[in-house]
C-alpha cells in the first residue's frame, strides 16, 4: 500500500512539475490537451463566455470576458500548489514512519506538505529519515520554484499583451474601432504617397511575426482581451489582411512587395494559430471567401470614390479576391466566434451583434 501511496502521489507531482515546465518555462508550443493548464483554460471559458453573453450590456460583458485571462492565471496557480500538497502527502504518508510524529492520517500528511511546499516549517513535524527528508526539501524546493517561475510568467505575458495592444490601438487612427481594411485603404489614399500603406504594413509584418511566437508559445495570451471598446487583436489582423489582398487584387500600385510579404506572414498567423488550437477541427467557417459579393462590390466602389485606379473588370477582381481571401477568411472567423471578439467588418459572428 506504501509503495502505491508513493507511486502515485510521485506521478501526481511529476504530471504538475511537467505541466509548470511547459507552460512557464518551454518557450515554443506543447501539446496541453491532457495537462492541468490546458485542462482548466479549456474547461472553463465555454461556461464562462456563456456566463458573459447572458449579459445584455455590451460594456459588462466585456468586463466579464475581460476577467477570465487573468483569473485563469491566477486559479492557476492555485491549482499547481493544491496539486503538489495532494502528491506530496501521498509520498509522505508513505513514508510516514520516517517523520516525528508519524504521520497518522492524510489530514496530517496533507498539512506536513502544505506547510514543506510553501516553506512556512512550524517544526510541529520533523522529518528523521532519509526519504522523508529528501521528499520535504523537494516539496520547499518545488513549492519556491513555482512561485518564483509563476512571477516570471505573468511579466512575460504582460509584456507580450502590451506589445500586442499598442499596434492594435495605433490602428484606430486609420482603420477605425472596429477596424476595418477597407477604411484603413481609404484613409491611407489621402497621403501623398505609398510610403504611409507601405510602413504601416511593415509594421503588421512585424507584430505578426511577435503574436504568433509569444501566443503560440503562451496561449493564455490568446484569451486577454483589448482594454479599449470594439477593438480585437482577431480583427485587427484581420483588417490588415483585407486591406492587404484588396490591394493585391482590386487595386493597381501601391506597396504591392510588402503587401504581399505582410499577408503572407498574417495568414501565417492566422493559420498556425487556427490549426495549432484546433479551432477549425469543430467544424465552424467552412472555406469561401465569408462575404458576399455585393459587400465586394461595395468596397470596390469606395475604393474608387478614394482616389485609386481600380484593376481590371469587377467579375474578375471579385474571383481573385474571393480565392486569395477564401485561404484565411474560415481560420479568422473560428478564432474570432471562438474567442467571442466584437464583430468587426468582414470579421465574426455575423448573424447577430451584441454591440
Amino acid at each position: 500500500m506504501g509503495i502505491l501511496e508513493f507511486g502515485a502521489g510521485l506521478a501526481l507531482v511529476a504530471w504538475v512539475v511537467n505541466d509548470v515546465f511547459n507552460t512557464v518555462v518551454l518557450p515554443r508550443p506543447s501539446p496541453a490537451r491532457y495537462r492541468p493548464a490546458g485542462l482548466l483554460t479549456r474547461w472553463s471559458w465555454r461556461p464562462w463566455r456563456w456566463y458573459a453573453d447572458a449579459q445584455p450590456d455590451a460594456n459588462r460583458r466585456e468586463q466579464r470576458l475581460g476577467m477570465f485571462a487573468p483569473a485563469v492565471v491566477m486559479i492557476l496557480l492555485g491549482l499547481w500548489i493544491v496539486l503538489l500538497i495532494f502528491g506530496f502527502s501521498a509520498m509522505l504518508l508513505a513514508l510516514g514512519d520516517g517523520v516525528e510524529p508519524r504521520l497518522a492520517n492524510v489530514g496530517a500528511a496533507m498539512y506536513f506538505a502544505a506547510i514543506s511546499l510553501i516553506t512556512i516549517g512550524y517544526g510541529d513535524y520533523v522529518p528523521t529519515e532519509l526519504g522523508s527528508r529528501i521528499v520535504a526539501v523537494a516539496a520547499g524546493g518545488v513549492g519556491l520554484g513555482i512561485v518564483a517561475l509563476t512571477i516570471t510568467y505573468l511579466f512575460s505575458l504582460y509584456a507580450n499583451f502590451q506589445r500586442r495592444e499598442v499596434a492594435v490601438v495605433t490602428l484606430d487612427a486609420r482603420a477605425g474601432a472596429p477596424p476595418s481594411g477597407i477604411t484603413l485603404l481609404e484613409t491611407c489614399a489621402g497621403f501623398d504617397s505609398d510610403a504611409e500603406l507601405e510602413e504601416v504594413f511593415e509594421d503588421w509584418e512585424k507584430w505578426a511575426a511577435e503574436v504568433l511566437e509569444s501566443h503560440l508559445a503562451y496561449p493564455i495570451l490568446l484569451f486577454f482581451r483589448s482594454t479599449h471598446d470594439h477593438e480585437s487583436w482577431v480583427s485587427a489582423i484581420g483588417a490588415i489582411l483585407d486591406a492587404t489582398t484588396l490591394l493585391l487584387t482590386t487595386i493597381e500600385g501601391g506597396p504591392r512587395g510588402q503587401a504581399r510579404a505582410t499577408r503572407a506572414l498574417g495568414n501565417h498567423l492566422v493559420e498556425d494559430i487556427g490549426r495549432s488550437f484546433r479551432f477549425m477541427d469543430r467544424g465552424q467557417g467552412a472555406g469561401g471567401p465569408g462575404i458576399e459579393r455585393a459587400e465586394f462590390d461595395d468596397a470596390r466602389s469606395r475604393l474608387g470614390a478614394a482616389g485609386y485606379a481600380l484593376a481590371g473588370d469587377a467579375d474578375a477582381s471579385w474571383a481573385t479576391f474571393a480565392a486569395s481571401r477564401s485561404e484565411y477568411a474560415s481560420s479568422l472567423n473560428a478564432i474570432a466566434r471562438y474567442l467571442d471578439v466584437p464583430p468587426a467588418q468582414w470579421i465574426g459572428d455575423r448573424s447577430y451583434v451584441l454591440h
